[in-house]
């Protein structure tokens, strides 16, 4: 199953100015966070972020806070328990019409309900907390959860890939950044193929 544009959300965990610097690899997982969100907002795709008690932590980065259509402050290690899967899911419409209305296919002119998208793609920090807890809770609540491995870290490798081996086993895809970049694009005659070429090299 490959991923897909028109079905993804992006998730960015807790990027938190005093935070990254002490994850391991730190420099590079944020370069990736940086590249996700650049290219889900060169396809239009939705971006949430999410800080863990930011009066502690600090703001997420600043080029990752800018390119969230919202940050979502959090004092759960789960961003789940703080609404995120809320922000995640379209909104109920209000039932329209009365008995004798026509059957809904039958009816002209409706709007289009608005669009789900239950691939959720995912990266943060650090990985065996915040990010495998609205992970897991991601996919308790029936989302599919696609982690972005170069894109998430911890203070230490051991506590990091223990996440990733729970996720998967979980029912979580494990995949990276290009790989995400190359599944949402499908094509190198993509309009946007130029521009992820030069976000990944």
């Amino acid at each position: 199953m490959l991923l897909d544009a028109s079905q993804s959300q992006l998730v960015l965990v807790d990027y938190q100015q005093r935070l990254m610097p002490v994850i391991h690899e730190g420099d590079a997982v944020l370069a990736n966070a940086r590249r996700l969100a650049q290219l889900a907002q060169r396809l239009q795709l939705p971006v949430w972020g999410t800080e863990q008690n930011p009066s502690r932590l600090g703001a997420n980065d600043a080029v990752v806070r800018e390119l969230c259509q919202r940050t979502l402050a959090k004092m759960h290690f789960s961003a789940v328990e703080e609404g995120l899967g809320e922000w995640l899911r379209p909104p109920a419409k209000a039932p329209a019409g009365n008995a004798r209305s026509l059957p809904r296919h039958l009816q002209k002119g409706r709007a289009e309900a608005v669009q789900e998208r239950p691939s959720i793609v995912i990266g943060g920090c650090e990985a065996h907390v915040c990010l495998l807890q609205t992970a897991l809770d991601l996919l308790e609540d029936e989302f599919e959860v696609w982690v972005v491995t170069d894109a998430c870290g911890s203070r230490t490798e051991r506590n990091r890939d223990a996440a990733f081996d729970r996720l998967a086993g979980a029912g979580a895809e494990l995949v990276t950044t290009e790989m995400v970049a190359f599944e949402w694009l499908r094509s190198c005659e993509h309009p946007a193929f130029k521009d992820m070429l030069a976000l990944v090299k």
